[in-house]
């Protein structure tokens, strides 16, 4: 059985601003309106749901929280230089850029990308959410804008 969670409809989006180093468009500061997704696949339990949609809609809540209204930084980027104090300055492609603190999101990737934002969001939810035994499979995904969507994809089921 597959059970959806539409972000949009549930009202799980954020505002952010990030870019992406030497991309010609994207190397340079903008933002999105981020919608997540959220799809499981698993086999009804005794209570006849797959997973209950509060228990989810909390988890990703609590995630897309902490992203917004931030500026998204990737700490792995071989091409991102920053540094930290009250303010967070940022080198990146001749650009220098100098944020406050609680302005700044540091993430543990090394793009700022759908991609690797989707895969990021969906670690986070498996270490703050306990699956039970009858989901199998978890998918997250991230429109950065309608029509633009990046899926991570996770198996939970042991």
């Amino acid at each position: 059985m597959r059970i959806e969670i539409d972000g949009e409809y549930s009202g799980i989006k954020f505002s952010a601003s990030h870019f992406i180093p030497g991309h010609a468009k994207c190397g340079r500061l903008h933002g999105h309106s981020y919608t997540l997704h959220l799809v499981l696949y698993g086999e009804k339990a005794e209570d006849g749901m797959v997973m209950d949609f509060v228990d989810l809609k909390k988890a990703l809540k609590k995630i897309v929280d902490e992203f917004d209204h931030r500026v998204l930084l990737p700490t792995r980027s071989k091409n991102v230089i920053i540094k930290k104090g009250p303010e967070v300055e940022v080198m990146v492609g001749g650009k220098r850029y100098v944020f406050p603190s609680d302005d700044v999101l540091l993430l543990n990737i090394s793009q700022t990308s759908a991609e690797e934002l989707s895969e990021l969001i969906l670690a986070r939810l498996v270490k703050i959410l306990d699956f039970p035994p009858n989901v199998r499979i978890v998918e997250v995904g991230l429109d950065e804008e309608r029509g633009q969507t990046a899926w991570a994809k996770r198996e939970v089921a042991d």
